[in-house]
């Protein structure tokens, strides 16, 4: 009897196995088929990568590409980003439908709205970070631009510094979510996630120093809204557990 369940212990381990293989080729797969067709647009779309740092120069200002492959390279890596970003829906209804056969029904109810919201979250970060803070951030860097300097930034330095404000600005949209996390978790009350607010505000701009480049205005649009988004998980987190517990 010993033998015929580890038998069937083992049947099942390498179905799974077989299921998450088939779950990661096909997100791979769709993450491929986006890419290849963004590649012939590559250029067109490391231009608008680059639009914001490029109207916060001077006109006629052109970015530097100091490696030779570079000017290939740079654009290919940001397509490939962001086809992985466009097919994300589908890459994480993958992983859902791997994870869902071994969840109970209220753990399903629970996990599929945290999904949801927090890649909208993070997507909205992103936006934020696109859209308002680099032309802020970059027209404040450039008015402080000695005259006798001709700001031309390298593309490879450019994408290494958007790709880390991109990370650092949806990971903060992400806060509401963790403190949902948290609470719901039981692992701190929110009156706790309140008393703790003084630190939470030291911590924000501790990370807004080290993860955004060295200057005031840069932190403080990274430390604002990750204060402020504390407080809308303070605000969501015991309504979601009450609306659960219901």
């Amino acid at each position: 009897m010993t033998g015929q369940h580890d038998s069937v212990a083992e049947q099942g381990f390498i179905t799974h196995l077989i299921e998450l293989r088939n779950r990661i080729i096909r997100a791979s797969a769709a993450v491929l088929v986006v890419f290849l067709c963004l590649m012939p647009f590559s250029s067109e779309i490391f231009d608008l990568l680059a639009a914001p740092m490029m109207a916060a120069l001077p006109q006629g200002s052109k970015m530097i590409a100091t490696g030779v492959i570079t000017p290939f390279l740079i654009p290919v890596q940001f397509t490939l980003l962001l086809a992985f970003v466009l097919a994300l829906p589908f890459v994480l209804h993958q992983v859902w439908a791997f994870i869902a056969p071994g969840l109970y029904a209220h753990e399903k109810q629970l996990v599929v709205p945290l999904i949801a919201s927090s890649t909208l979250l993070f997507f909205a970060g992103m936006a934020f970070c696109y859209f308002f803070v680099f032309g802020v951030v970059f027209r404040f860097i450039q008015q402080f631009a000695p005259q006798a300097v001709t700001v031309a930034p390298d593309i490879a330095s450019y994408f290494s510094f958007a790709l880390t404000m991109f990370l650092a600005f949806g990971m903060t949209f992400e806060v509401p979510v963790v403190v949902v996390l948290l609470v719901r978790a039981g692992l701190v009350s929110v009156q706790k996630l309140k008393q703790v607010r003084p630190y939470v505000i030291v911590g924000a701009f501790v990370i807004a120093a080290i993860v955004t480049p060295p200057d005031v205005m840069s932190q403080l649009l990274l430390a604002i809204p990750l204060c402020l988004l504390y407080e809308v998980g303070l605000l969501v987190a015991p309504l979601f557990v009450k609306a659960d517990k219901v």
